[in-house]
């Protein structure tokens, strides 16, 4: 016989390394899963995911680069790309910083904000199936209180 701490999990115990492993697979399984539901949204109004994405991030407020990148858990040169295509193509352009001169501020041109508009419906629609699919307004509030909970736990340990 071994050692309780040679031996494996009792039985209906799953130990905590299956479970970090199980959720960062369906973390990632569901980011791919929201990049192609986005991709189909985005796709009518001209725009792709990563456009859609870096001009919600600016539709409130204009943001530095890496104020985009920070919101957004990616990397600021992947942001900058993006941002000089959407300024390239006349969805956003860059204003002064008060706060930084070399970094600009990225803000939506009225072309820009017309194309997400454009997105609403057929996002408004989306959000209405999934929400009925996961069983009502409640467990959807559910889900997205238990992946914002995660996702600052995260934030909390990388500190």
């Amino acid at each position: 016989m071994s050692a309780p701490d040679e031996e494996g999990p009792a039985p209906g115990e799953r130990g905590v390394q299956p479970l970090l492993s199980g959720t960062a697979l369906a973390v990632f399984r569901l980011n791919g899963q929201f990049l192609s539901v986005a991709e189909r949204l985005a796709r009518p109004a001209g725009l792709t995911a990563a456009w859609w994405q870096v001009l919600g991030a600016v539709l409130h407020e204009p943001l530095p680069v890496a104020g985009i990148a920070r919101a957004m858990g990616i990397t600021r040169q992947s942001v900058q790309r993006i941002a000089d295509l959407l300024v390239d193509r006349g969805l956003a352009a860059y204003e002064p910083n008060p706060a930084h001169r070399r970094a600009k501020l990225l803000t939506p041109t009225a072309e820009g904000r017309a194309a997400v508009e454009r997105i609403g419906p057929g996002h408004a629609e989306f959000a209405a199936r999934l929400c009925e699919a996961l069983g009502g307004e409640a467990e959807f509030a559910r889900t997205l209180d238990a992946l914002t909970r995660l996702s600052e736990t995260l934030d909390g340990l990388a500190n």
